[in-house]
């Protein structure tokens, strides 16, 4: 996933022996002191007028005795980059510490004064300076409290407080978008009603990190939180720090150290990669909705649990590297500038529809074509921790966990600016609230890749060394094919496509627009902790690939989630087959769920039909073996069809996935697929049915 381009490094190494690891942190109150106040977070303009929970700037500054680096978390909902430029200029000044020594972040609480105008909101013009000052002076305050210090890390299973919110959408239920075209496959929250949405559009990260800063006694310092789940907060009573600062008030009560005449001891808790997460989990049809106040009190025993678990390290050295990218914007082209342009001259005041909202959008893209984006990385010991201005997706940050040099790796999005969503470039094709082009979710569709492998060569220069070689693990399922020999094999465990790889060197797919990757897949329990297996999940695009010389005895094996509602509107899914060309109809065997979810043989000459209904989303197994005229059909390890079918021996192109058609297609997970050059036995079949 390298991609060449042009970056300004700025960097700078930790690298004394016997250098005096020191720390110091502080966590000041930033609340506006005039109001009304503006307020970030919606699609219209909103304003407080009192403040329920004080909104603070909490910075962490850290020395190694050669290197020093500040580390400040603003409740903020974003904040551009002009005004956190101007705050790291104001710190240098006061502190010595450079611009590119300072990591500054929002924790995305949307009920905090806004300083980023985006959508129907302005910027607060009396908050924004006052709030400037105020990140600088915090940073000054940290400075002053370095002491000597241990520092140690540990993360936490959180996977029961965070879910995925972006769904999507059944190909016969596309919505339309602010434009009034028909784009919307996948959405958020569209999870709610289930009969709409075929399964979640990607991963999440259910890792709860905790950086821990001590003195030398032991006495907390700091902690440095970070989780990927999106705002809390329901309303806009009072300005409040959201379950952000809930979280960090009961960290320090459970800790124990909101003591009279000690140094204070600050919790800070920072944004992770959440642009496409929130805390419920659709795939639960009964849910009830938790306090704000419970969400955070049982976040935090698990929190500290783990904090209790850590082991600290004197010495620590540190590194801190830079990059700025230059990105594009996707500018309005005539027609959509020509539409925008109409709107906006009618508008009387700030906007209050979604079209009026995007057409004012377009001016600003307009306006504004192109962006320069800051990243950072941290190395503190063998922690590493990367700083990016938009808001992340999950996969986005398990891409550099995973490839990372370092022991343990954190993201912290919305960080040294905010230029908006960054989708995965497979996610544009779905559409959605995320994509819509605007302030918010307006870089190019290849922004996110280059973002990942910035980042990545960032964690390789403060590291020291190169990114890891990921090594795909192998549960019971996939020792079972290997086993068994296939000639051909698809893990589909990839992070991003087009490449299909093929286990066995031999035939590489492609996959089609309409494939996101990396979700969960079957067999995941069986893996060792922290590891689990991954599937793609199809929504109107295809694998294809070719696979030469299979006569006319063969297997095809595979596991299937199925994601169409039983009774949907599509008749007839094409699972995998193979064909000579893109049609639906392709010439060759094919294998696919009818209306009622049952297993169907079809080879457009022969159509057999199973009795079991594969139930929806959950993991299936199928196997396809023929042997010359015979065919047979196994589910879940049992024949569930048998019968004559004429065979072709000239077919080698494969195609894995739906139909390729919005109103007859099959949509899903599918995960380990596996051509066998013979006839399996009955016995073999079961064998790699059983795990």
């Amino acid at each position: 996933m390298r991609i060449v381009h042009l970056l300004t490094f700025s960097l700078s190494f930790g690298l004394a022996c016997h250098a005096e690891f020191r720390a110091g942190a502080v966590a000041l109150d930033v609340s506006p002191k005039q109001f009304p106040v503006l307020v970030n977070g919606g699609m219209t303009s909103r304003s407080a007028t009192g403040v329920t929970d004080p909104i603070y700037a909490k910075a962490i500054v850290l020395s190694d005795g050669k290197t020093e680096i500040a580390i400040v978390v603003v409740d903020s909902c974003m904040m551009p980059r002009p005004v956190l430029d101007k705050a790291k200029a104001l710190a240098f000044k006061r502190t010595g510490i450079p611009a590119d020594h300072i990591l500054i972040s929002a924790t995305h609480t949307h009920t905090a004064p806004s300083t980023l105008a985006c959508l129907g909101t302005d910027a607060d013009p009396r908050y924004t300076p006052y709030l400037t000052g105020k990140i600088a002076e915090a940073i000054a305050e940290a400075q002053k409290k370095l002491q000597p210090a241990q520092a140690g890390w540990n993360q936490a299973n959180a996977k029961e407080f965070t879910a995925l919110r972006r769904w999507i959408r059944r190909p016969d239920r596309i919505a339309n978008d602010p434009f009034g075209n028909p784009t919307v496959r996948a959405n958020m929250h569209a999870g709610r009603n289930w009969d709409d949405a075929t399964g979640e559009s990607g991963p999440e990260d259910p890792d709860f990190s905790l950086v821990s800063f001590q003195s030398l006694k032991g006495r907390p310092i700091a902690v440095l939180g970070n989780f990927s789940m999106h705002y809390f907060s329901g309303g806009i009573k009072g300005l409040n720090a959201d379950y952000f600062g809930l979280f960090n008030d009961l960290m320090i009560t459970e800790l124990g150290h909101k003591q009279p005449g000690k140094p204070a001891f600050v919790s800070v808790l920072g944004h992770g990669c959440s642009g496409d997460i929130w805390r419920r989990d659709y795939t639960k049809k009964e849910f009830i909705a938790p306090k704000i106040e419970d969400y955070a009190s049982d976040l935090v025993k698990k929190a500290v649990t783990a904090y209790g678990k850590i082991k600290y390290e004197r010495g620590a050295t540190l590194s801190m590297a830079e990059a700025k990218l230059p990105l594009k914007f996707r500018a309005p082209d005539a027609q959509r500038l020509e539409w925008a342009k109409s709107i906006v001259e009618k508008l009387e005041g700030l906007p209050q529809t979604q079209p009026e909202i995007y057409a004012r959008e377009q001016i600003f893209l307009h306006e504004r074509p192109e962006a320069e984006l800051i990243l950072q990385a941290i190395r503190i010991g063998d922690i590493g921790i990367t700083g990016i201005p938009n808001e992340v997706y999950a996969l986005t940050g398990l891409k550099q966990k995973a490839y990372s040099p370092l022991k343990t790796t954190i993201t912290f999005d919305l960080a040294n600016g905010s230029e908006g969503y960054i989708p995965p470039p497979e996610q544009h094709v779905l559409g959605g609230y995320n994509t819509w082009a605007c302030r918010t979710a307006g870089l190019e569709t290849s922004a996110e890749p280059r973002i990942v492998e910035t980042c990545i060569q960032l964690l390789e220069k403060v590291a020291g060394k190169s990114r890891k070689t990921i090594k795909v693990p192998r549960g019971p399922a996939a020792k079972a094919i290997a086993s068994a020999k296939p000639v051909s094999w698809w893990r589909m465990d990839e992070f991003i496509g087009p490449r299909a790889v093929d286990e066995q060197n031999r035939a590489d797919g492609t996959y089609e627009d309409g494939v996101v990757f990396y979700l969960a897949g079957p067999d995941s329990k069986a893996f060792t902790p922290g590891q689990i297996n991954r599937a793609a999940h199809f929504c109107g695009g295809r694998m294809q690939t070719r696979v030469a010389n299979l006569g006319t005895s063969y297997s095809i094996s595979i596991r299937f989630w199925n994601g169409m509602p039983i009774d949907s509107r599509p008749v007839l899914g094409w699972m995998f087959g193979r064909g000579q060309n893109h049609s639906a109809q392709a010439t060759g065997d094919a294998m696919g769920l009818n209306a009622k979810g049952q297993l169907i043989f079809d080879n457009g000459q022969e159509t057999l039909t199973g009795k079991t209904a594969a139930n929806r989303w959950k993991w299936h197994h199928a196997v396809l073996v023929r042997d010359k005229e015979k065919v047979q059909v196994y589910l879940d390890g049992k024949l569930e069809i048998s019968g004559e079918s004429k065979a072709m021996s000239n077919v080698e192109t494969l195609f894995v996935g739906g139909r390729n058609n919005k109103e007859s297609s099959w949509e899903g997970r599918l995960d380990e697929a596996a051509i066998f050059n013979r006839a399996l036995s009955a016995a073999e079949v079961k064998a790699l049915s059983t795990p």
